[in-house]
């Protein structure tokens, strides 16, 4: 069997960069500097709904209900890999992240969890065209911190 089709040193070291700026607009919850980095049509998955259909309803129905509750998003980088087509058309990121939770009472809880990303590259540079984030078993699903959101 042929072994996984991972991704070169430089197709790497690009998506962990992009995981790393993700995860800042994420923590700044500033959806208008994180939207270029998806396609307007991206699919996607998440805590608050099964198939998310396009980036605006992905901002509004996800992005909304969990980047301004949370804090200290990150990814796990050394945990991370990377597979690429052989073509280098495509790419699928698999990560773990971290941040924090808020019970009612204001106190924080660990609140990791695990994601998927599917990009292809276009003429433009790599857009993500699908993304599944999803909390780790046991924790709980809702954070109620209520942070300001930066720019929509």
């Amino acid at each position: 069997m042929a072994p996984l089709p991972t991704a070169n040193t430089e197709i790497v070291q690009f998506f962990r960069q992009w995981l790393e700026t993700f995860a800042g607009y994420v923590r700044e919850v500033d959806y208008a500097s994180a939207r270029p980095l998806f396609h307007p049509e991206v699919l996607a998955f998440g805590t608050h709904n099964d198939v998310i259909p396009g980036l605006d309803q992905w901002v509004t129905t996800q992005w909304d209900n969990v980047w301004p509750k949370t804090a200290d998003f990150r990814f796990v980088l050394e945990q991370t890999s990377v597979l690429a087509s052989p073509d280098g058309a495509m790419a699928t990121v698999i990560a773990p992240w971290t941040s924090t939770g808020y019970h009612p009472d204001g106190s924080a809880f660990p609140r990791p969890g695990r994601a998927t990303m599917v990009f292809s590259k276009t003429a433009d540079g790599w857009l993500c065209v699908h993304s599944h984030m999803s909390l780790n078993r046991g924790v709980p699903q809702v954070s109620h911190a209520n942070r300001p959101v930066k720019a929509w």
